[in-house]
């Protein structure tokens, strides 16, 4: 098969020439080549030379002129450019072997074929020649274009030694099959069950690093089951996989967990949900294990999941190397608050309580109702209407208050400054009591959120803990202290 037709980039003709210059072998192979099939586009284009990446590399920038900026990693023996729009890496072709507890290969010079057989899967070892006597031949060892056709994921090598040898591929198989919607061959599969410990070498910075590519899948239910099923997933993430299972007693039942999770997830997905609003999805049921109760007059409860959960997250986030920052606070937002939109419902709707969530929740609101929409699931249907119903109504709600009252991030009209300017007093408690009493009036709907409301309350409730104002002079005075 000749694909020249399908690498007319002018990148692959100056390749092509600096490769004739330097007297090397050169191709083209992985997930470029792979895409070309698929259909997808992709930026990033790997370059294999026989001989030295590096010296190919450095041809290649002489050919495109002085402006051209190339990175050299001597350590690795590659080196990197771009090309107008594209990413392009050099390596020299190698062959690797692996001891039994480290994922770091001994590396050597090799064929092209060696370096087809170290790749990961078949879909990601076909190569395309760039050089003149057979530019554009596919060179396809190991049937990855067959593979692509019946869209299975399989190994060039026994499977066993592919995935103990490097046992971070595991996570790639699970994340391809996800990304491409492809299937993981029998042989292969039952590697990933034998094998799965081995991901303990792995560290949590590159097990996360793949997770989140399963988790920005079009539908990353599929990657979380195929990691479930394979014991993956237990190796480095033992509280999502305890979700599983259908709680029963006498003659009650409640929902898997696990497959609610990931279902709420696969909703957020559909609807475009960010990265972290799909982590607060994966999370937002993460404490139900350690908060489930059996009353025989109500069934499974799960009172208070949503706090502890939110307490669980920064314990999370640390061991699986996520970041401690914003990020990780906002997930804790929206686990803490996953439950209120609904329980508004259930309490009533009213003005106060819509104002306190918009006040808790800020900027957040939006994703925290995407959270909530998508948190209704049920293989009841018509549960599930009535549920969506509801929850548009609460929404309608938000609507209105906030344009009414501008509660979302809200600051009080009246400052802490203000108050001690007032009665003439420094930082102390009676600061803080009339500033919380101030927030309840207005969030209850007691005084207008407008600043001559809000004075007006504070002068009865600094009367109330014997404050009385002070003159000008005073307040002039007190500035200066």
């Amino acid at each position: 098969m000749n694909l020249s037709k399908s690498i007319q980039h002018k990148a692959f003709d100056i390749i092509s020439r600096a490769s004739e210059e330097v007297g090397y072998e050169t191709y083209v192979v992985g997930g470029y080549v792979r895409d070309i099939f698929l259909k997808r586009e992709s930026k990033d284009i790997d370059i294999v030379a026989v001989g030295s990446g590096i010296e190919l590399a450095k041809k290649v920038a002489e050919l495109l002129g002085e402006k051209t900026k190339i990175s050299v990693f001597k350590n690795f023996g590659t080196a990197m450019l771009h090309i107008n729009d594209l990413e392009i890496e050099f390596v020299g072709a190698r062959k690797e072997s692996y001891s039994r507890d480290s994922r770091k290969p001994v590396v050597e010079d090799g064929t092209l074929h060696d370096d087809q057989l170290r790749r990961d899967f078949t879909v990601n070892a076909l190569a395309i020649s760039l050089n003149k006597d057979h530019y554009g031949k596919l060179l396809d060892p190991f049937n990855g274009y067959e593979h692509i056709q019946q869209r299975i994921i399989k190994t060039p090598r026994e499977p066993g030694r592919t995935f103990s040898d490097d046992p971070l591929r595991m996570m790639r198989a699970v994340r391809f099959a996800t990304q491409l919607d492809f299937t993981i061959e029998e042989e292969t599969y039952q590697a990933l069950i034998k094998n799965a410990e081995r991901l303990k070498i792995v560290s949590h910075e590159r097990i996360v690093d793949e997770m989140n590519k399963i988790i920005m899948a079009e539908v990353p239910s599929k990657g979380f089951k195929l990691l479930f099923n394979t014991g993956l997933l237990q190796q480095f993430f033992p509280e999502l996989a305890n979700l599983e299972g259908v709680d029963k007693a006498h003659s009650q039942k409640h929902k898997d967990n696990f497959y609610h999770t990931i279902e709420v997830l696969d909703n957020v997905a559909a609807q475009g949900g960010h990265l972290w609003l799909r982590w607060a999805a994966i999370l937002h049921d993460i404490a139900k294990p350690a908060t489930k109760r059996y009353d025989p007059s109500t069934g499974f409860t799960f009172h208070g999941h949503e706090a502890l959960g939110s307490k669980m997250i920064p314990g999370i986030f640390k061991r699986l190397k996520l970041p401690l920052n914003d990020k990780m606070k906002y997930v804790q937002k929206l686990v803490f608050l996953h439950l209120r939109p609904i329980a508004l419902i259930e309490e009533g709707v009213t003005d106060s309580a819509v104002r306190r969530l918009l006040f808790e929740a800020g900027n957040d609101i939006e994703d925290l109702m995407v959270l909530c929409k998508a948190d209704i699931t049920s293989k009841n249907r018509n549960k599930v209407i009535r549920y969506r119903q509801n929850f548009d109504a609460v929404k309608k709600k938000l609507e209105e208050v906030e344009e009414n009252d501008r509660i979302r991030n809200w600051q009080p009209p009246v400052s802490g400054e203000f108050i001690m300017r007032t009665f003439g007093i420094k930082p102390s408690k009676e600061v803080g009591i009339i500033k919380n009493a101030i927030r309840e009036a207005i969030l209850d709907g007691h005084i207008g959120n407008n600043f001559q409301e809000a004075q007006d309350f504070m002068l009865e409730k600094a009367k109330e803990l014997g404050l009385k104002p002070v003159s000008e002079d005073q307040k002039n005075t007190h500035g200066n202290d």
